[in-house]
């Protein structure tokens, strides 16, 4: 139990524990250049798009399978499926 000073306001709050939802596994085609990799056909999820964004950063952030590295950016288009990682150096 803590107490929270919220805009001049006084809050009780509790923490009680959750379960978080089990992972999802998909499969991702991309296409790769120099400093950024075209992701297509992403399952459509029902979560946030600024989540998408995180999982797919993530993802290519120092991947394990060759690749990966430090993302720039990632551009992510929900209604095409698809994103470009881009990354701070090529490789």
């Amino acid at each position: 139990k803590h107490t929270v000073n919220l805009d001049n306001k006084i809050a009780d709050v509790r923490v009680k524990p959750f379960t978080l939802e089990m992972g999802i596994k998909f499969e991702l085609h991309v296409t790769i250049s120099g400093k950024k990799i075209n992701v297509s056909e992403i399952p459509e999820l029902s979560i946030p798009e600024d989540w998408m964004r995180d999982k797919l950063e993530l993802n290519f952030y120092k991947s394990e399978q060759g690749g990966g590295g430090d993302v720039a950016n990632v551009n992510y288009n929900k209604q095409s499926r698809t994103a470009v990682i881009t990354f701070v150096r090529p490789g």
